[in-house]
């Protein structure tokens, strides 16, 4: 049996390894564990769900990569058509890493009801449109759908509809301005075949999403022409690589934009959550690995005459620190544990209750999203392990200075 790991369980057994004066200080360095894991478990957790969150709304709406033409619009409307017969549709196949590629058109409106009016962009989609991002935003009623002939089914927020007392069922009409001159608006009759509640306010107070053919024939364009088209990506980490692979295939007269340009704004403040989670990191690292190395300190204090007695004998300087080390290492599993077990029970609680909600006119969200993944948790653990074992080999070296004689007589 290995002799150091043998005596550090017989340290570890006898009393549960604490006596009256190391036992509120090794509880309080497994408390400290404990709790800057919960700490790093939830920041990082937290962190990550709520850019996941973010990035998956954004681009519900917009895809990963834009492709428009070349304008001076800096609104959300489609100005001139793009033929859809291009290389790249329907299917992206000169890039690697597409899983979808859908083609839209935007036009602005005015909703009017028999109490109020509200200025939306209605968004409109085919046959083509993925509504695996929009689905788990519905909250009532169904998905339009526009894969038959054409129809006045129209998916709008929950914001929106709250506003102009519309629910489900109900119709309503729109008014769309002419290009050029006074005209009298173009009227469109629809109705509410769902509601949606996407927490995004950006969106969900102006975008409304109907049939893209309605859009067709009120710019006159012929069934073959569309605003843009929406490519979506399989990992979002190589977004800026695939912008540039997705601007090199569509030519000279088209123009590509990811959702990262178009809305820095949002990614930029996102990234400011990454430095959060590292400087929370750091803190609950530091804070554990000093409660450890008192609890170190104060154990090898305690057990000066065994180490006297163990030198005496012959026990090397390494072979003692290892039983303290051991002693340690035991201490930190226990945090861990503990920390480990409190922290996901508080995702788990978090992911399926929303017990903690958010104002999602600053966060973009209704509730604290958190990721939940085996890889960073582990990591966590790992990591923290071994920074607190690395970290107390420093104090462990006060074994080397003790004198057998004097630490025998110790008192």
């Amino acid at each position: 049996m290995n002799f150091e790991y043998f005596i550090a369980r017989r340290l570890i057994n006898a009393n549960g390894g604490k006596s009256n004066i190391s036992a509120p200080i090794i509880k309080i360095a497994i408390s400290a564990i404990a709790i800057g894991m919960v700490m790093m478990i939830i920041s990082v957790a937290t962190g990550l769900g709520l850019q996941q969150k973010i990035r998956e709304k954004v681009s519900a709406f917009n895809g990963h990569i834009i492709i428009s033409n070349f304008d001076n619009n800096a609104s959300d409307v489609s100005i001139r058509p793009i033929s859809t017969k291009q290389d790249f549709y329907p299917k992206f196949k000169n890039v690697d890493g597409i899983s979808h590629i859908q083609a839209v058109a935007t036009k602005t409106g005015i909703i009017r009801t028999a109490s109020a009016f509200e200025g939306v962009i209605l968004k409109g989609v085919g046959k083509d449109f993925s509504w695996d991002y929009i689905r788990e935003f519905i909250v009532s009623g169904k998905l339009p759908d526009f894969k038959g002939s054409l129809n006045n089914q129209i998916l709008i927020s929950e914001f929106l509809a709250k506003r102009l007392g519309l629910k489900v069922g109900d119709k309503f009409s729109t008014y769309f301005m002419k290009d050029g001159g006074n005209a009298l608006p173009n009227l469109r009759v629809f109705s509410v075949s769902g509601i949606y509640n996407s927490g995004f306010q950006e969106f969900d107070s102006n975008y409304i999403i109907g049939d893209i053919r309605h859009i067709q024939r009120l710019n006159k364009w012929q069934p073959d022409e569309v605003g843009q088209f929406e490519v979506f990506i399989d990992d979002f980490s190589q977004i800026e690589q695939k912008g540039k692979e997705v601007y090199e295939q569509t030519g000279s007269l088209l123009n590509t934009k990811t959702i990262v340009q178009k809305y820095f704004y949002i990614f930029e403040w996102l990234k400011l959550f990454d430095f959060n989670i590292m400087l929370m990191l750091g803190v609950m690292v530091v804070v554990s690995t000093i409660n450890m190395v008192v609890a170190l300190l104060v154990l090898i204090l305690e057990r000066t005459q065994m180490i006297g007695i163990l030198k005496a004998v012959g026990a090397a300087n390494w072979s003692v620190r290892k039983i303290f080390l051991y002693n340690a290492f035991y201490l930190i599993l226990r945090g861990l544990l503990w920390g480990n077990f409190i922290g996901i029970g508080m995702l788990l609680l978090q992911r399926y209750f929303g017990i903690i909600k958010l104002d999602p006119a600053s966060y973009y969200v209704n509730e604290a999203p958190v990721y939940i993944s085996w890889d960073y948790i582990l990591l966590l653990n790992l990591g923290t392990m071994l920074v607190c074992l690395l970290v107390l080999l420093i104090p462990s070296y006060i074994v080397t200075k003790i004198s057998p004689v004097k630490a025998i007589r110790f008192e």
